[in-house]
């Protein structure tokens, strides 16, 4: 790993996980059209109709609107669909870049990658960033959640190839979405994606929606079983490796007490725009919110990620005596259909805290 990458993860790693959540700022995210080349099991974009819909929306004007009306965004990131399928990509990236965006990313399976002049196309268009989702350390569990034969072996080429570009001033991050088929693979997961050169390793908790709802039973494991798988296999990689490079996203911070603060990671905050009336995220608004139009034409809306949280997530008055309470998002209400409250439990007044 780069020096550089190493300050920016012990920057935004050390302290109270309340507040680095706090601290977040807002990331924008730029939808890039309606294909993926995988058929992800837990994908939450279920709908490809409507994101078809959705995500065509997204051309060169909107793109130029988008990094012109958000200086300040912290980053951003290409997603939606797989991105590496559309054209248009590394031009967009160029724009972004050229317009002076600090960070320009991009969320993809890593296939295309595996072609490396492909992935020096994107690199010499300004793409920094690389997110690639990738479920487990072989052909047979990563595919048998992707539902795709050959996507392991390009996924890990193309992973291979970013690496090769690591101390240029590209970083490298993994996504692993949890399910009852890796979570007891976790540890070896980690050490086989160290391995390639990932800088960081992240295993993502479902968000309970789209095709995670529709085989909800079958994929999502609960929270605490979660928690505890984390915490045993962060006690075996430290003995390996002093501070391992693993985080735990989006699960309810009440069940993750005993794992350090520094491997406890959180949601980021984003905003992407799309027509009225299409989108998952868009049926959550509320009217008045729904009301609103912007973007180059006047014709799109702004989405949050907690638009999506407020419509989608509950609390009960339990929570408000919990340390969490201002940072916590809540729980899905599908989760809490199957498994209800009683592992959520508040913390008020945590040991040695």
């Amino acid at each position: 790993m780069s020096a550089r990458g190493e300050e920016r993860v012990e920057e935004r790693g050390v302290g109270r996980v309340e507040g680095r959540i706090t601290a977040r700022r807002e990331r924008v995210h730029v939808l890039t059209g309606a294909v993926c080349n995988n058929n992800c099991v837990f994908c939450m974009e279920e709908d490809r109709e409507g994101r078809e819909a959705v995500n065509s929306r997204t051309d060169d004007a909107l793109v130029r609107w988008i990094v012109e009306t958000h200086p300040g965004a912290e980053e951003l990131c290409f997603t939606s669909g797989e991105p590496t399928t559309n054209p248009a990509l590394a031009r967009w990236a160029k724009l972004a870049k050229d317009a002076g965006v600090g960070r320009v990313s991009v969320m993809t399976n890593g296939r295309a990658l595996s072609y490396e002049p492909y992935t020096r196309r994107l690199l010499a268009a300004g793409m920094r960033r690389f997110y690639v989702s990738i479920h487990g350390h072989t052909a047979k569990l990563h595919e048998g959640l992707t539902r795709t034969p050959g996507s392991f072996e390009q996924t890990v080429a193309g992973i291979r190839v970013v690496a090769g570009y690591l101390g240029r001033g590209v970083e490298l991050h993994t996504s692993t979405v949890i399910t009852k088929r890796n979570l007891p693979h976790l540890g070896e997961i980690y050490r086989f994606l160290r391995g390639l050169g990932v800088q960081q390793v992240v295993f993502n908790v479902m968000q309970a929606n789209g095709r995670a709802h529709t085989h909800f039973d079958k994929i999502f494991p609960r929270y605490s079983e979660i928690a505890a798988t984390a915490r045993a296999f962060l006690e075996e990689a430290r003995r390996e490796e002093p501070r391992p490079m693993a985080f735990l996203v989006d699960i309810p911070l009440c069940t993750t007490e005993g794992i350090d603060d520094f491997h406890r990671g959180y949601v980021e905050r984003y905003v992407h725009f799309e027509p009225p009336g299409l989108g998952a995220h868009d049926r959550a608004l509320a009217p008045e919110h729904a009301a609103e139009r912007t973007g180059p034409a006047g014709d799109l809306v702004q989405i949050r990620r907690s638009d999506l949280d407020d419509a989608a997530r509950a609390k009960r008055p339990e929570c408000a005596r919990c340390r969490y309470d201002a940072v916590c998002e809540g729980v899905w209400l599908n989760y809490l259909a199957r498994y209800g409250w009683d592992e959520l439990v508040p913390v008020v007044n945590p040991p040695g805290r």
